[in-house]
């Protein structure tokens, strides 16, 4: 956690951290309300995500997939931004082109 008003985030250098053969998960901020990551999976990867406590938001910054959210699927791409609301079941399968997304958490629900 940071006690910092504000910050500055360089994306180039965030996706840097997350690059590889493998999923990769890298969080860059964690303050009371919110956190935020980039979240990479390689092309055929499984994603092995939980559902989370948290409300979140992804935006697709480069690759192509589906993402599974309880019982629906929805065809992903760069550009794309989803919603996922906290215990929802989801994750990303059919991972044509690497996948980097930038995932943003609200704070916990009790």
């Amino acid at each position: 956690m940071t006690d910092d008003i504000w910050q500055v985030f360089n994306l180039a250098d965030l996706i840097d951290k997350v690059a590889g053969n493998e999923p990769r998960f890298h969080e860059f901020l964690r303050v009371p309300a919110l956190s935020c990551a980039v979240y990479r999976l390689p092309a055929g990867a499984k994603d092995m995500q939980a559902p989370h406590l948290e409300d979140e938001v992804y935006v697709v910054l480069e690759g192509q997939a589906c993402l599974r959210i309880d019982d629906k699927n929805h065809q992903i791409k760069r550009g794309s931004i989803l919603y996922v609301r906290a215990t929802a079941k989801h994750s990303f399968f059919d991972i044509e082109e690497d996948l980097t997304v930038l995932a943003v958490f609200g704070a916990q629900t009790p």
